[in-house]
């Protein structure tokens, strides 16, 4: 028979309950993460006229604002001032 004193074993079983208890946290963190919707930058807009941000998923060149109504220009990324 194994031979284990008090303290040792207190530790050993708040030592495993810790472990399980990370491994159950990790676990459902990486089933919950790929659930997430992934937003590209593409469908994020900003209104030029009330700065309102929102999300439009037609990838169009222009977007009508849901704050505001106005029209709004997909800038082009790389150009000038």
């Amino acid at each position: 028979m194994i031979r284990l004193e008090f303290e040792f074993a207190v530790f050993l079983f708040l030592l495993i309950t810790i472990f399980a208890v990370l491994l159950i946290w990790l676990f459902w963190t990486k089933i919950k993460l790929p659930q997430q919707k992934n937003i590209q930058m593409e469908s994020i807009w900003q209104c030029s006229i009330c700065t309102y941000i929102y999300v439009d998923s037609k990838n169009q060149k222009l977007s009508v604002c849901p704050r505001c109504g106005s029209y709004n220009d997909r800038k082009e990324k790389g150009g000038g001032p």
